[in-house]
């Protein structure tokens, strides 16, 4: 099966959590999760035809739904061809990093000593990693990576920021997305993340933040390079 046949097929199965009420913002969410998922890739063409009859939505409803993840830099509309699924520049990246750094640092900042269901839930992410590298499902690898990242921002307890984090993350995915290898990517930062929660459990807020700041910093270097 082609990949725009399997896409239009997942779509179909998906059509069952829009229910009854079917909104933009349901269309825009079960996008913006197959895009983190890889299964839009950048520089892909989202045909209106094909998804709508997938998802059962008229064509005003996918507009919006477009509409709402260009506003979230995840898709972009070119001229008299149609929407496609944004390719991250090298600017895009730096950033990102930039807003990473400033979030995720103070999270761990603010929010120490993190509680043990906060500490349960960086520990499942990391576990989830390490499972998905030993089957070599390396971009569900990326996914756990995500998980945990987004767990750091959780314990600020701030539902707007998990909010901007989500959409973040989805756009962040993009860029994973330009790596030629991605197990050379993804694989060394499974133990650093695994490092940062040992510190995290220790107690040690500070340690946590300086391996998360290097950590940051040597992903930028390498995305960034990808991407010129």
């Amino acid at each position: 099966m082609g990949g725009a046949e399997e896409a239009a097929e997942r779509l179909v199965r998906d059509r069952v959590l829009l229910g009854r009420t079917s909104t933009a913002e349901r269309v825009a969410a079960i996008l913006r999760d197959h895009i983190t998922e890889g299964m839009f890739t950048p520089g892909t063409r989202l045909s209106e035809e094909s998804i709508g009859e997938a998802l059962g939505v008229s064509r005003n409803t996918l507009r919006e739904a477009f509409r709402l993840l260009s506003h979230e830099r995840l898709l972009v509309h070119e001229l008299n061809r149609g929407v496609f699924v944004r390719r991250l520049t090298a600017d895009d990246v730096v950033d990102l990093y930039r807003v990473r750094r400033l979030v995720e640092c103070a999270a761990i900042r603010t929010a120490a000593p993190p509680s043990a269901e906060a500490l349960a839930v960086l520990r499942e992410a990391v576990q989830a990693a390490e499972r998905a590298a030993a089957e070599r499902r390396w971009p569900e690898v990326g996914t756990a990576n995500m998980r945990f990242h987004h767990a750091i921002v959780e314990l600020a307890g701030s539902s707007r920021l998990d909010e901007m984090m989500g959409r973040l993350l989805a756009e962040l995915r993009l860029s994973f997305l330009a790596m030629n290898n991605p197990r050379a990517f993804h694989e060394p930062y499974i133990g650093r993340n695994r490092d940062i929660l040992k510190l995290l459990e220790a107690g040690d807020a500070d340690g946590a933040e300086r391996l998360l700041a290097a950590y940051l910093a040597d992903a930028e270097r390498q995305l960034v390079q990808a991407h010129l």
